[in-house]
């Protein structure tokens, strides 16, 4: 499972908590500060945070592309199914490498686009609809920015063809 990549006890920042899905997830002992740029999913996020008090959550508003926080922060960094939807995701990409310690992990669970032009078809037949509706493009190049953004992907698990993936990643 996703979290049990996460030992207790370190500092972890997930960007995108929209409702808060993963809060029930975390151990007790992480620290988690959970960032959201939309107000309305940030009052979802505290909402659930109340149901599981003995969890250490602090919930902020914030872009990922301007973290009010210093370099090397941060143990860890989760996103997921973030980098679909924001606006400049190279730059968000870099202020997470950027807050991340130097021996910290990333765990990216996204979609992207596909290897495949078959698999492409419907994936820009879908993202004419989703980008003008929600914006939220499945046709990004959401792998080559993770490693333009200076990071290694240390762990690659395809969980829906190639257009889901989890990857777990460190600095370069």
């Amino acid at each position: 499972m996703l979290f049990n990549l996460i030992p207790a006890g370190p500092s972890l920042l997930e960007v995108g908590v929209g409702t808060g899905k993963n809060i029930p997830y975390y151990g007790k002992d992480v620290n988690v500060t959970a960032i959201d740029f939309s107000k309305g999913m940030l009052y979802r996020a505290r909402e659930k945070a109340k149901a599981h008090p003995e969890k250490k959550i602090s919930l902020l508003q914030m872009d990922v592309a301007n973290l009010e926080f210093p370099d090397g922060y941060f143990d860890f960094v989760v996103s997921t199914f973030v980098f679909c939807t924001v606006p400049d995701p190279l730059a968000g990409l870099k202020e997470i490498n950027r807050v991340l310690k130097p021996d910290g992990k990333t765990i990216f669970l996204e979609h992207m686009k596909s290897a495949s032009w078959y698999n492409n078809l419907l994936l820009y037949a879908m993202s004419s609809m989703s980008i003008p509706l929600i914006g939220t493009s499945m046709v990004r190049k959401t792998k080559q920015n993770i490693k333009e953004s200076g990071f290694q992907i240390v762990e690659e698990k395809n969980l829906f063809s190639d257009i889901v993936k989890l990857m777990v990643c460190s600095k370069k």
